[in-house]
């Protein structure tokens, strides 16, 4: 393959070497390229039953490192409010889904916090009337 570089020479037709080695590269290229696809379409599938399953009380991390509870998911507005901080010092931020880096299923005394949160914000707009 190389002699014919080296000495000099040249034979003017198609080394079948040379085509066969064109070819696994050929192939090798596109098989990469469905790989990723496919890979690619499972990594955004998994990330999607994510968000579809996120539900009150579960546990989230943002791609910006806040974590906290979920307490309110607005599937219109796709978006969810995140209650962070300690029992003294409670902060409520609302985040689009697509913020969500990791979940954790809901526990049961953060489920029960959530519930309360509810309850708490069911009753707040009651004792305004009044």
């Amino acid at each position: 393959m190389f002699d014919n570089l080296l000495t000099g020479e040249s034979t003017g037709t198609n080394n079948p070497l040379m085509l066969i080695v064109f070819i696994v590269i050929i192939v090798a290229m596109i098989g990469l390229l469905v790989w990723q696809t496919i890979s690619g379409k499972k990594k955004q599938k998994e990330a999607q039953n994510m968000l579809n399953g996120l539900k009150k009380g579960d546990r989230v991390k943002t791609i910006g490192g806040v974590c906290g509870f979920v307490v309110e998911i607005n599937d219109a507005e796709n978006t969810f409010v995140l209650e962070t901080g300690t029992d003294d010092n409670k902060s409520y931020v609302k985040f689009d889904k697509g913020a969500i880096y990791q979940t954790a299923p809901a526990q049961g005394s953060a489920v029960e916090a959530a519930e309360k949160a509810e309850d708490k914000a069911e009753e707040k707009p009651v004792e305004d009337a009044e």
